[in-house]
């Protein structure tokens, strides 16, 4: 009797443990986790000593790889855009509004990480978004210019005693030039076409926005039309220069990052571009750059007033961008004018 039942139990077990075996199999197995992203390719702008510093410290940070192509800003948006049918690239990183803004039909649209602490004024792109804070200026040499006739608002430059004493890039080929000139358009509006002559009429024109600093900090002239960053450096070299932001309005506007539509990798540029704007990298730029962060929680650079104490415009790159053409050409019109 003890036999029949330690066969029954033996019988019943096995039974059960092929049941069991079999449901196993048929089971649907629970879906894998999608693999953490290894590599990201970017086209940027940015200039050496930045990708030198940033690009290994991302690689040790997310253990994503990253690969870059670093070109003009006008050649990263032409190659991005013709490779738009396959695009080779994930990330573009650090060029013109005005250029993403034209192009973002290329761009996939992305919300990163701590939106909500991206200050508003910034907010302004289509499938695009703020990376670094940059601002027109007037750069002053104290030696030439004295502070009774330092010049503050954009009509103050239209005066003939600054007759060849300013400088300037040209509006048609520079791209933050571009910007000052829609600066006085957006002041002045239906007057801004007289105005920006008048102060083209003092003009002594630059090869670059960035060498008009250097110009007035060596005496050359005495008064420059350049972004914030770039006549900053100047001051803090101690050079006989200071910084003017114009009374009458000035652009405050952020230079672009953006998630190419279609990447290869898009995993790896959402990290990346949530990355490049967290707090610990948009203070490195801070200092690094003199750039302003596009973040509300990070501190203006030191020795530049706050944001708030500026009397800031907003820029519109959608309008900017669809003008840049016709408002191109009537500048080259002028400049053939005046002899520039």
């Amino acid at each position: 009797m003890k036999k029949v039942l330690l066969t029954a139990v033996f019988v019943t077990l096995s039974l059960a443990a092929f049941a069991g075996g079999s449901a196993d199999k048929s089971a649907p197995k629970p879906a894998a986790a999608p693999a953490a992203p290894t590599k990201v390719v970017v086209y940027t702008a940015h200039e050496d000593s930045i990708l030198n510093a940033l690009a290994p410290r991302f690689e040790k940070e997310t253990g994503i790889k990253l690969e870059y192509v670093k070109l003009g800003s006008g050649d990263v948006i032409k190659r991005a855009k013709a490779e738009a049918a396959n695009p080779q690239a994930d990330v573009i990183w650090s060029i013109g509004g005005e250029q993403l803004e034209a192009e973002n039909a290329i761009l996939a649209p992305y919300t990163p990480k701590d939106w909500d602490k991206i200050a508003s004024v910034f907010k302004v792109g289509t499938n695009w978004l703020p990376y670094t804070g940059i601002m027109n200026v007037f750069v002053v040499n104290t030696k030439m210019v004295p502070e009774n006739l330092t010049p503050k608002t954009w009509i103050d430059l239209a005066d003939p005693r600054l007759k060849k004493l300013i400088s300037s890039a040209r509006a048609d080929k520079s791209g933050s030039s571009y910007m000052q000139l829609c600066n006085a358009l957006l002041v002045y509006k239906d007057k801004g076409w007289d105005v920006y002559k008048g102060i083209m009429q003092n003009m002594v024109i630059s090869a670059s926005s960035g060498a008009v600093p250097k110009f007035v900090n060596d005496g050359e002239q005495a008064v420059g039309i350049t972004l914030e960053d770039n006549a900053f450096r100047y001051v803090q070299g101690g050079g006989p220069v200071k910084i003017v932001y114009p009374t009458d309005g000035t652009v405050a506007a952020p230079d672009g990052i953006a998630l190419l539509k279609g990447g290869p990798n898009p995993a790896a540029g959402k990290a990346f571009i949530d990355w490049c704007l967290s707090k610990p990298v948009q203070e490195y730029l801070v200092e690094a750059m003199f750039r302003r962060a596009v973040r509300t929680d990070c501190k203006d650079p030191a020795g530049l007033p706050a944001l708030s104490a500026i009397k800031t415009v907003s820029y519109d790159f959608g309008w900017a961008a669809k003008n840049k053409n016709d408002f191109s050409k009537k500048f080259a019109d002028i400049a053939m004018e005046l002899g520039l």
